[in-house]
């Protein structure tokens, strides 16, 4: 089994059960599986490795056509419960599904990209138990968002395979019958101050104990009580270590949950530090932040959407960091909640995004399907340090000749708003701006004298800032972010008719020297420009046919450690404190 690891490093627990692994398969074309009484199938067609979606290779199916619906199924050993309860996680299944436990419904889901969950204490019994999954999806339905999800047979552009069913993670867990199901933590570093907003599972009067532990040590406790479900506590911390990129200090805080006999024991952490934006530039705890970010697409050449190993994603970041990146925007889908686990440990900041490409933000219905997805991603990632700030669209083109519905855009703008008050929030990256905290475009030219034009001090002062879409929207002097840029296509036998045929942005570079004049000239004229408050390069490795990365798609570098160092270089030319 490749992925043990606890999935939601955030809330751990002691009782926890991996169930991942073989499970039996079945494809459902018809969609007419409950209609056919699939679940009183003996056997199923196929054997699957789970969390590994049915069109990866290291599923074992590898079926790459459309496949629309499926079916999984395996046996749980469940001990005796007595007073405990019995929790069935997902961490995502794609798109819409129904789970099923011993033949009965446990629930249903809607959304690709987040987690849910089920208590089946009621349906299973002491012993071997049946739990299958129902779930269906297609690219192509207008109201499913599916980010890079390939809409037509083949992948091409920018455009990769899909990934139908489960593809995350699913374990269980056992937790007493009064229980902490989900905390919620703001810090104030004014302060010294951790705000934790609990929601509690269970009947009855109960004691909340909270303990803040930096280095093992014991930094604050507090303690309050509630006859309800939902208790705040504040926590004051007596030694404040900031967390920042250069120091990404964590807090332990262990929670107590006690009603009666019953306990519940939980672990979790956070990392003081304020995010602000100035006129011009992003703050992190009162400093300037040079954001130096790469695109990642949260692709793998195996596993499709699903790492191989739980320690790839500290691979990535780490990867990252060696060009010199200090964070990421995660494009177009929501990360594994390892990934930001350890973006949190090493001090990596990241932009959460949400799948919007596939989803028609035109219909003056999208609101209500839309909102509720982007609400369960900001819910689970709420937590982390390393997320600094929050992107629900990226290029909301038009749709068959359709403009998008500003007033749909602009709604899920202030709902993220009053969601999270902390963070900044960038509307639609790239285009069409309806109201946004952050003004950023996205721009491939890969003429250098056209970044030496754009991006001078002249051309801000009698332009403006550059604007790809001045008809569409317009610039309103917030800080100015170049969210996209470079795309540089480089392949192992560049200048060739096959690399030609490979998908990037613009002209390919015929030699070496070419690319690093490039990229390193492009990248200096956006950092010697004060009015910008950080770049994002596209992008980190190749995904399929898009040839446009810095590492090849199996993550081995394209270039040598001499060539890496001087692309290093000119994304660290500049310090921060001089931005």
């Amino acid at each position: 089994m490749k992925r043990t690891a606890y999935p939601r490093p955030e809330l751990t627990r002691k009782e926890w059960t991996c169930l991942n692994g073989e499970w039996e398969f079945d494809f459902d074309f018809g969609k007419s599986g409950k209609m056919r009484d699939q679940l009183s199938k003996e056997y199923f067609d196929h054997k699957i490795e789970v969390p590994f979606c049915p069109e990866s290779r290291l599923s074992g199916i590898g079926h790459r056509d459309f496949i629309g619906a499926c079916w999984y199924r395996r046996k749980i050993d469940v001990p005796n419960l007595s007073s405990s309860r019995y929790i069935l996680n997902f961490e995502a299944v794609y798109h819409t599904c129904e789970v099923f436990v011993n033949g009965k419904s446990a629930g249903t889901h809607k959304g690709g990209y987040t987690p849910f969950s089920f208590d089946i204490t009621d349906l299973v019994t002491v012993g071997e138990n049946t739990v299958a999954v129902y779930a269906e999806g297609d690219s192509r339905e207008k109201f499913q968002p599916s980010g890079k999800q390939c809409r037509k047979y083949d992948s091409y552009g920018c455009y990769y395979t899909r990934s139908t069913g489960i593809y995350a993670p699913v374990w269980s867990e056992i937790v007493p019958a009064v229980y902490l199901k989900d905390v919620k933590l703001d810090t104030d570093i004014d302060n010294s101050t951790v705000f934790a907003r609990m929601t509690l599972c269970g009947d009855g009067e109960k004691t909340v104990e909270l303990h803040a532990l930096l280095d093992g040590k014991k930094v604050g406790q507090a303690k309050v009580k509630t006859t309800g479900n939902f208790v705040q506590a504040a926590v004051e911390i007596s030694k404040l270590a900031l967390w920042s990129i250069d120091s990404p200090t964590l807090y332990d805080l262990e929670i107590t949950v006690s009603c009666g006999k019953s306990k519940d024991e939980v672990k979790t952490y956070f990392g003081m530090r304020k995010v602000e934006l100035d006129k011009t530039r992003l703050l992190i705890n009162g400093k300037p932040v040079f954001m130096r970010l790469v695109l990642d697409q949260g692709y793998y050449g195996n596993g499709v959407y699903t790492a191989e190993h739980d320690d790839d994603f500290e691979k990535d970041i780490k990867r990252s960091q060696r060009l010199g990146f200090n964070g990421a925007r995660l494009h177009e889908r929501v990360f594994e909640r390892r990934f930001l686990y350890d973006a949190d440990r090493l001090g990596y900041i990241v932009w959460g995004e949400y799948p919007n490409w596939g989803f028609n933000h035109t219909e003056k219905s999208a609101l209500k399907y839309y909102l509720p997805e982007w609400m369960e991603a900001m819910e689970r990632d709420y937590n982390h340090p390393a997320l600094i700030g929050w992107c629900p669209f990226n290029e909301t083109w038009d749709i068959d000749g359709n403009q998008q519905d500003d007033d749909f855009i602009r709604e899920i703008y202030h709902e993220t708003k009053r969601f999270d008050k902390n963070r900044p929030v960038i509307d639609t990256s790239g285009n069409y701006h309806v109201e946004t905290d952050i003004y950023d475009i996205h721009d491939y030219n890969q003429s250098v004298e056209a970044f030496e034009r754009r991006y001078s001090d002249e051309y801000f002062e009698t332009e403006g800032p550059f604007e790809n879409y001045g008809k569409r929207q317009s610039y309103g002097g917030q800080p100015y972010f170049i969210s996209e840029y470079g795309g540089i296509r480089w392949t192992r036998d560049a200048g060739s008719e096959k690399s030609e045929k490979s998908w990037g942005y613009g002209d390919s570079p015929k030699t070496l020297d070419e690319f690093v004049e490039r990229f390193t000239k492009q990248t200096l004229i956006l950092k010697a420009q004060k009015r910008i408050c950080g770049l994002c390069y596209t992008q980190l490795y190749d995904v399929e046919q898009e040839q446009n990365g810095l590492y090849y798609y199996d993550r081995t570098p394209k270039f040598d450690d001499e060539t890496m160092d001087k692309l290093k270089n000119a994304v660290e030319s500049i310090a921060e404190c001089e931005k």
